[in-house]
């Protein structure tokens, strides 16, 4: 049974589909994007559907996405100085990541000190 209200607004939604307002919305006559939720439990759905809308991300979400950038950065960097301290950034946010997730430590992300490590080493096989 349609209430007043719901009535009233059927017919405002059919006098708009009448006078065209409906016809040059985005994405029209195209398939609806239907994001797949069945991994998330069904009592947090509308949690994380609010969030997301509101662009909120969890914390560990958001320092993976400062790791990532950080390290497309440190790639295109030739000042040995500005690569040092970009890396000593970097692995202060790996660092970050790791204790913020307090989980075992077989799936924390290793540190970048590698690169550094054969720096060293080859300067000093070249003296």
């Amino acid at each position: 049974m349609i209430t007043g209200f719901e009535k009233i607004v059927e017919e405002r939604i059919k006098q708009s589909q009448k006078k065209g307002d409906f016809d040059n919305l985005a994405g029209f006559g195209k398939p609806l994007a239907i994001e797949d939720v069945s991994r998330i439990p069904e009592d947090l759905r509308l949690a994380y559907k609010i969030l997301k809308n509101a662009d909120c991300v969890p914390p560990e979400i958001e320092i993976k996405k400062e790791i990532h950038a950080t390290e497309e950065l440190l790639e295109n960097m030739k000042d040995e100085k500005l690569k040092y301290k970009t890396l000593k950034k970097l692995n202060y946010l790996i660092l970050k990541l790791n204790t913020a997730r307090k989980g075992a430590v077989a799936f924390e992300i290793p540190q970048k000190y590698e690169e550094r490590v054969v720096d060293c080493l080859s300067a000093n096989s070249d003296k």
